[in-house]
């Protein structure tokens, strides 16, 4: 079989002023180690989020291979682009499973988010994506965003404490771990350059978790348990027509489709700019891509998955868009996910240390709604603008709730809801009065310029 890749150059060296290109490959020892450093950028997001969620890391793993195998034949490997676990579910999967609610709970949300982006990636592959841009201008992006990391502040506290039910010995411990895990994740972005640079967290959490192992707080029982191959840690999605309650579900978890859809089209933009090639025909099928993804996910038990900045991180700081390293990249994700010891360590890592890591990382989430405005100079002088971003922030931070029935409104759902409506009546009204002029045609920018949010964490 002939493979889709030519050779660049001698296959050992890239100039300077050149790139590797996505249809261009290195020599396979250099491909090889390229995708390895692909799976090292990937990891420490990827498999935090089970570790927040409790779903299974093996599961995870496996489930963000197979997306991000099958987000490359979809776009015809034309697309370099890395499937990982993403944050925005992690507040809906927690409204979903508190009380003690089935994880099959939340995946029956996953799945009905991933047949959504499939969906909407259909359509604008029909018709385009200015809908999208019209629907959500940055404001309403920005805010949307922001509210769902900030949404997560209430499970930081309980993390940085060693957890819900954690004995009062551990809490001090737990916190002193926390600390130091924070004060790493800062020093290792501030003191390194490159790839140590951009793996602060995941570096970061392997000095918390030697410290939590010093102060007693780490169980190694399960990891000398598990067995070192094995299958993945599957479980199946509930069943709606079973428990009509799963609708009710669904309107904690529709928000992360606007977060999922922004983080898509900015990959797109992304990497068309870095490359020289305009890649906006590919928006259609990168959201399919990941739609489809998503769907495998909720079924078999993984965590839903987006587009991972980090790993454009990589390409920007080595110049090699080939995605033979993603190819490679995906394998091995599906390999590590046949490794219950990886799994068990995984799952092995402390409260406190989580807790270390989230203070930092959902502030930094709801950063990314902050950096959309300011990316697309939002002007917060105008009342349409201050009220579209203030009201859903309240809403997402207070977590306020509204319960119809079988049905949940929680704070990101309603403060989704809150910031589309307040900026479209507005807007509306004020143009019929006259009192507002019409809104800006610009699509949703990323830093270069590009016409979609750059979102560089999930």
């Amino acid at each position: 079989m002939t493979l889709p890749w030519k050779l660049h150059g001698d296959g050992r060296t890239v100039a300077n002023d050149a790139i590797v290109l996505p249809e261009e490959r290195l020599g396979w020892v250099k491909t090889i180690g390229f995708g390895a450093q692909h799976v090292v950028a990937m990891f420490g997001a990827t498999f935090l989020v089970p570790l927040l969620t409790g779903f299974s890391p093996t599961a995870t793993l496996f489930f963000s291979g197979l997306g991000t195998l099958l987000f490359l034949l979809l776009t015809g490997n034309r697309l370099p682009s890395y499937l990982g676990s993403s944050f925005a579910f992690i507040a809906p999967v927690l409204a979903a499973t508190a009380g003690g609610g089935d994880l099959a709970r939340a995946s029956f949300g996953i799945l009905a988010i991933g047949v959504l982006m499939a969906v909407i990636g259909l359509i604008v592959v029909r018709f385009g994506a200015g809908w999208i841009n019209a629907l959500m201008p940055p404001v309403v992006m920005g805010a949307i965003v922001a509210l769902i990391g900030l949404n997560l502040a209430p499970a930081v506290r309980n993390n940085w404490n060693g957890g819900v039910n954690a004995p009062p010995e551990t809490v001090v411990p737990s916190a002193v771990v926390a600390c130091i895990t924070i004060v790493s994740i800062l020093l290792i972005t501030v003191l390194f350059r490159g790839l140590a640079g951009r793996l602060a967290i995941v570096l970061g959490m392997a000095v918390g978790y030697v410290a939590a192992a010093c102060f007693g707080l780490v169980d190694f029982a399960k990891i000398a348990e598990a067995d070192w191959f094995g299958l993945p840690a599957f479980h199946a999605v509930a069943n709606p027509f079973a428990d009509p309650s799963l609708w009710g579900l669904l309107p904690a978890f529709l928000p992360v489709v606007l977060v999922l859809i922004a983080e898509n089209v900015g990959h797109v933009k992304s990497v068309g700019l870095m490359i020289g090639r305009d890649l906006d025909p590919l928006t259609g099928r990168a959201l399919l891509a990941d739609g489809v993804s998503t769907i495998l996910a909720g079924f078999g038990g993984g965590s839903g998955t987006t587009t991972y900045g980090e790993n454009i991180g990589v390409m920007a700081a080595t110049r090699v868009y080939s995605t033979a390293a993603y190819w490679v990249a995906g394998i091995v994700a599906i390999l590590l996910g046949f490794s219950p010891k990886v799994g068990a360590v995984i799952f092995s890592v402390p409260s406190g240390v989580l807790g270390g890591v989230t203070v930092a990382l959902y502030g930094l989430i709801g950063l990314i709604g902050v950096k959309i405005w300011l990316d697309n100079r939002v002007d917060f002088s105008k009342p349409i603008n201050q009220f579209t971003a203030a009201i859903p922030l309240i809403v997402g931070i207070a977590d306020f709730t509204i319960k119809i029935d079988a049905v949940v409104f929680n704070g990101i759902a309603l403060g989704t809801v809150s910031a589309i409506l307040i900026y479209h009546l507005m807007n509306g009204l004020g143009r019929l009065r006259g009192t507002v002029s019409a809104p800006a045609a610009d699509p949703i920018r990323t830093e270069s310029g590009a016409d979609a949010s750059s979102i560089t964490d999930r």
